[in-house]
């Protein structure tokens, strides 16, 4: 799916950069200073156009209500100019209001009839209302290789597969193919005999379709179902195991296999037009989330939540959303909304937690994170991030703890468990357990080796305890290698370069890591250590007193510095033959 919407990548109309044609583009002058319409030279309404830049910051913002409010306002002001309804349309589907979405976009259809998105708009409220032939009605001007056209295609297979008439649906899909997309393609193709009752052949394009993707749950979980529901419970159980196999878990794959478990067919995947409709928009939000197009990401999960309100995958999604525009009070109402009864309810209380933390209220989201632990020791995202949770607030024993929690939750080791390998070796060597800590790194190297944050932190470890210091260098070089302009990574290789009396090679590597991390404290201070040893004592008091005013509160730098500052160093003893073992 990723490959779908980056080959059209060109072709997205992005809410927050509209790529304009026609009628649209000629009103952006209408828009920009001087205010004024070129052709007729009357001033335009500057009520009109301040509503207009709010509604473009808070949209960019994804502040969606806001952002309806400001630019309905700005379009009632101008009601012929299509810049201002198209805003206006947009805004008000990613803020959900999809009925008076498509009310808006039939107004702007008026003046531009090849608005693609006002017509995707459209036929979603006809999908919504199960008017099936205005569906293939509102998208059937869409015919050119736009990301809106293969929307369109798929919507109106879909409204056609509402009407009964799969082979219909079927034949629009075979278009899709014929221009390269069937490993997308494929997949809705199996939801759409899966709804029509056709289980024997949705088997074999669901298969297809895994075989393509096989690392996405969601259509793990809907090949486990037709095999369910086809009495092929060991089919649909390997499936699965398939997947975990791999490292991944899912909690909705964790409930159907509960249910498999107890011989029970599961009930379809999907069991309407408009839920096939909703998988559509879910699947193509969640890609454009990742592809950074937030802004059309929220319109589509809008779509899918108003095809089927009952998605919590959907409701979750739109959660995301909120998340990644910083708006977590909002999103945490989102989670709140999840039925207590729901599978994914608690991965919503972890995402909760976190905001919570996020929002200032630490306390609460440990006692939040705590109780899930308690009551569920096998959820191992609960646990992992109730680890992070201990560890960012400096409680690093019961962090490792729970770190290990998530660990025994898992059959066994594979290569994404370095990252829980990594966190746990980090609170340990923050409590002071340090042969622990150093099994974890080595365990997270042999899971992921080359994972640079690992080895610099293994390696700068050994080098602050003055142990291996040939075997840390390389490491620490090899990170460097890796992620050359990550600066506390190229510090490592100073201070390594130091603590082996290489002085020359540490300042010269110390000032590329303080240019790329200018406010670091503890660089600061490395550097100002540095110049000492070659004799610029001046430069070594100037970076002393930069590290000192950055180490905020009295902190560890701050400390240490101001007796250097007074005092300089001490004479450099020599490296013994022990400390390069």
């Amino acid at each position: 799916m990723a490959k779908l919407v980056h080959l059209f990548a060109g072709t997205l109309l992005m809410v927050s950069g509209l790529a304009l044609s026609g009628a649209v583009a000629t009103a952006q002058s209408e828009i920009a200073p001087p205010l004024a319409n070129p052709e007729t030279f009357e001033p335009i309404d500057p009520g009109v156009t301040g509503s207009f830049l709010a509604g473009e910051q808070a949209l960019k913002d994804l502040r969606t209500s806001e952002a309806a409010s400001f630019f309905m306002a700005a379009a009632q002001g101008d009601w012929d100019n299509p810049l201002l309804v198209e805003r206006a349309f947009i805004a008000q589907a990613a803020d959900g209001q999809i009925s008076a979405s498509a009310s808006t976009a039939e107004h702007l259809l008026e003046f531009d009839p090849g608005n693609q998105l006002a017509a995707v708009v459209i036929a979603v409220e006809a999908m919504k209302q199960g008017e099936f032939d205005a569906v293939v009605q509102a998208v059937g001007g869409i015919g050119d290789d736009s990301f809106n056209a293969i929307t369109a295609q798929l919507l109106a297979a879909w409204a056609m597969t509402g009407k009964g008439d799969v082979d219909g649906a079927s034949e629009l899909l075979d278009e899709l193919d014929d221009a390269g997309l069937r490993d997308f393609s494929v997949y809705h193709r199996a939801l759409m005999l899966d709804v029509a009752g056709r289980s024997d052949e949705a088997i074999g394009f669901a298969a297809e379709a895994l075989a393509v993707t096989p690392l996405d749950p969601r259509l793990v979980e809907a090949n486990a179902r037709i095999l369910a529901n086809a009495g092929r419970f060991d089919d649909a159980n390997a499936v699965i195991a398939a997947y975990e196999a791999r490292g991944f878990s899912d909690p909705l794959l964790t409930a159907l296999k509960t249910k498999l478990a107890a011989g029970e067919k599961p009930g379809l995947f999907l069991s309407t037009a408009q839920g096939g409709a909703a998988e559509l928009f879910y699947s193509f939000g969640e890609v454009l989330l990742q592809d950074g197009s937030a802004d059309v990401a929220m319109m589509y999960m809008q779509f899918a939540r108003y095809l089927d309100p009952k998605s919590d995958i959907a409701t979750m999604g739109y959660g995301q959303l909120l998340d990644f525009s910083g708006q977590n009070e909002a999103a945490n109402r989102i989670y709140d909304s999840i039925p207590a009864t729901s599978p994914l309810k608690p991965g919503a209380v972890v995402r909760i937690a976190q905001n919570l933390d996020l929002l200032g209220d630490r306390p609460e989201a440990l006692r939040r994170l705590g109780n899930i632990v308690a009551t569920n020791p096998d959820d191992m995202t609960a646990a992992t991030a109730y680890g992070d949770l201990l560890r960012y607030d400096e409680q690093y024993a019961e962090a490792a703890v729970n770190y290990g929690k998530a660990l025994d939750a898992k059959p066994g080791d594979v290569a994404s468990d370095w990252r829980i390998y990594y966190v746990r070796g980090i609170a340990y060597e923050r409590a002071g357990e340090w042969p622990k800590a150093e099994a974890d790194f080595l365990k997270a190297l042999d899971l992921n080796p080359g994972e640079p944050d690992v080895l610099n932190y293994l390696g700068y470890s050994w080098i602050d305890q003055d142990m291996n210091f040939d075997q840390a260098l390389g490491l620490i070089e090899e990170a460097v290698a890796a992620v050359p302009n990550n600066g506390y990574i190229v510090d490592s290789l100073g201070w390594a370069f130091y603590k082996l009396g290489r002085l020359d090679e540490a300042v010269s590597v110390l000032e590329t890591a303080v240019q790329l991390m200018p406010t670091d404290p503890e660089i600061n201070d490395h550097l100002g250590d540095a110049y000492w040893r070659i004799g610029r004592t001046l430069e070594a008091r100037f970076q002393w007193n930069i590290a000192s005013s950055l180490d905020e509160d009295d902190g560890p730098v701050r400390a240490r510095v101001t007796s250097k500052l007074i005092n300089g160093l001490p004479p450099l003893e020599p490296l013994t033959e022990a400390m390069t073992q």
